[in-house]
């Protein structure tokens, strides 16, 4: 018996809404809908600002890159997600457990790292105006998304490594919709307090470094802000964050939430709930948020419908 279940097999089965029945066909119908909103509204963000001149400006090229790497987030998670809906359980390979949870990480700390990028964008733009040009130019902003990548992917194979490190046994199905660490590292056997630590660092690490540059960058931006004499002109100034402080706070608190928490305090109903926000919800808001609230995303979106674009008739 030198092999256990899941390692003999070298697999998992996804499990995450066997328990909703019936209504697995409703929800498919709910997910597949969003899924398709939030791939269209992804990639129409990114083309329209690749094909507007007035957009090409560091501001709106991060948010191009955030919306590529939201669509690649989401790639490697919902259609999985939609196929254990409607055919039930869905098997997964041991390999491709652990190149699921290598992607999702991978994006979700490039996100982050990203909406850092994008804070001090802002703070560049009202604190320090007459010399934005100069010091965001394209090569510096170039550095700045590379490095937001390439940070993203040590991180997310640094989670991968210490939860595929360990061996498997017993159950083999994962009571959740993808490789997500925390459902996946409660099937490990053994002493798995080392990698939950680890886990947590890594996570803290993410999540604190990034949000604590945000957070400093925005102290700058409300300083700057207060001291500008009009009403006017501090609520246009705010306005130009607005979009983004948003996305900052969805996008922090659910990330917070699942992964900032003791092995114990695992919910399964509750988790999942939070999942399915932070893997279909956020990436569909971020798009509506920006669109709705910025007029020049606007002005190039309706120029698209009307085929000034796209060449759409």
């Amino acid at each position: 018996m030198g092999q256990t279940n899941a390692t003999a097999w070298r697999g998992f089965v996804f499990l995450g809404f066997s328990g909703f029945g019936e209504l697995q066909l409703l929800l498919f119908a709910l997910f597949f809908s969003l899924y398709l909103v939030t791939l269209t509204s992804n990639v129409f963000i990114i083309v329209v600002i690749r094909l507007d001149s007035h957009l090409h400006t560091p501001m709106y090229l991060l948010l191009s890159f955030l919306s590529f790497s939201e669509t690649c987030y989401t790639l490697g998670i919902i259609p999985k997600m939609l196929s254990s809906l409607v055919m039930g359980g869905q098997a997964i390979s041991y390999e491709g457990c652990a190149a699921q949870m290598f992607f999702s990480a991978s994006w979700a700390c490039t996100n982050c790292f990203l909406l850092a990028v994008m804070g001090f964008d802002r703070y560049v733009a009202i604190c320090a105006p007459l010399h934005y040009a100069s010091r965001m130019d394209p090569p510096f902003c170039a550095r700045l998304v590379g490095t937001s990548f390439l940070s993203g992917y040590l991180f997310g194979l640094g989670m991968t490594l210490v939860i595929f490190h360990l061996p498997f046994c017993g159950s083999h199905e994962i009571q959740h919709f993808f490789c997500d660490t925390p459902p996946v590292l409660s099937l490990a056997c053994g002493d798995t307090g080392p990698s939950e630590l680890g886990i947590l660092i890594l996570s803290l690490l993410v999540l604190l470094v990034s949000f604590s540059f945000i957070t400093i960058s925005y102290a700058y931006i409300l300083a700057a802000i207060l001291r500008i004499p009009s009403t006017e002109g501090r609520k246009k100034a705010f306005s130009t964050c607005a979009s983004h402080l948003t996305v900052v706070i969805i996008h922090y608190g659910c990330a917070s939430f699942m992964y900032l928490r003791p092995k114990a305090s695992y919910s399964l109903e509750r988790d999942q709930l939070i999942a399915v926000t932070y893997t279909v919800v956020t990436p569909l808001l971020n798009p509506i948020v920006y669109s709705l609230r910025n007029r020049a995303v606007q002005t190039a979106l309706r120029s698209a419908f009307q085929g000034r674009l796209l060449g759409a008739g």
